[in-house]
């Protein structure tokens, strides 16, 4: 039996597009409903006429609908260039599933369609989109554009890297963004989705890398992907277990219990270590849980597009 084979049976999403279409329409919903609803014109192919402008673009079709002033979006009107950076290495994989839904995500499939949400928001924007996927090796890059042509590519790229299941593929981020920030030559607002599982024994090096993409002008948000259930709170039964590192092969056997409390500490230790490291840096840090929903990505991308300026 070929292992790889039989793990590449996975079905992945059916239709990427369609399920990040339904996540962006369920955040702007909840928007208008929230105290942030003043930025929900910021997903409109429209924006607010503001008194002094000209009126040449007011859509007056638009104003006999709503009773308000919006004028229109025009593709020269771009200057949004965004990079999405995407972990692949086999810990992202965690847990393991051969269906996925909007609901139903491990780390891999959650950061894909988190990634084809904002594409569907920077699409609809007319705003450049580029996208680097790593594990051992800088597996693929597509520099930032904004064509239909080039937005269906990348989201085959996106299906397809949620199904093709990398095994005991190990990472040394920095070393790809040290790469990434050689490529990315115009300023850009970049994402970064990883679970911050590293191969490497000192951490310092990835803040490196990410100090580089800083220093060419670029700013960039840190989504660290976490199964909180498993993963933070080691919330297992008490029955005897193999605990397997994905990315090395090693295991162990145990009683969840028994190690509950140090890997607690431990885990919450890491995590507090990058969150410092973050602000240091001026980077900015968001904990993403694969068990909740994609508003704090979405609304995360909001507010950093309307520092970027």
């Amino acid at each position: 039996m070929n292992l790889q084979s039989e793990l590449n049976k996975a079905e992945g999403f059916k239709n990427l597009e369609l399920l990040a279409k339904q996540v962006v329409e369920g955040f702007i919903a909840g928007m208008h409903k929230s105290p942030f609803h003043g930025f929900s014109a910021e997903f409109a192919e429209h924006k607010i006429y503001n008194q002094g402008e000209g009126t040449r673009h007011i859509d007056w079709k638009l104003f006999a609908k709503t009773d308000k002033l919006y004028t229109k979006r025009y593709d020269d009107e771009t200057n949004l260039r965004c990079h999405i950076i995407i972990d692949n290495s086999s810990s992202m994989h965690y847990p393991s599933m051969n269906k996925f839904s909007i609901h139903h995500l491990n780390k891999i499939a959650f950061s894909a369609l988190a990634s084809a949400s904002l594409m569907g928001i920077l699409k609809k924007q007319r705003d450049a989109v580029g996208l680097s996927v790593y594990s051992d090796a800088y597996d693929y890059y597509a520099p930032e554009k904004g064509s239909e042509r080039h937005h269906q590519m990348l989201l085959n790229q996106l299906s397809n890297m949620v199904i093709q299941k990398p095994i005991n593929k190990q990472t040394d981020t920095y070393t790809y963004l040290h790469q990434i920030a050689e490529k990315i030559h115009r300023r850009s607002l970049i994402f970064l989705f990883t679970d911050m599982f590293q191969a490497m024994e000192d951490p310092n090096k990835l803040f490196e890398a990410l100090r580089h993409l800083k220093y060419n002008k670029h700013e960039v948000i840190l989504f660290h992907v976490i199964d909180k259930e498993k993963e933070l709170l080691f919330d297992f039964d008490n029955k005897p277990k193999r605990f397997v590192d994905v990315e090395t092969g090693e295991f162990i056997n145990l009683y969840a219990d028994t190690i509950k409390h140090n890997y607690n500490e431990a885990v919450s230790a890491f995590f507090k270590e990058v969150q410092y490291n973050c602000l240091k840096y001026n980077i900015k840090y968001v904990e993403v849980d694969v068990n909740d929903d994609f508003n704090n990505i979405l609304l995360t991308y909001m507010v950093e597009r309307k520092k970027f300026g």
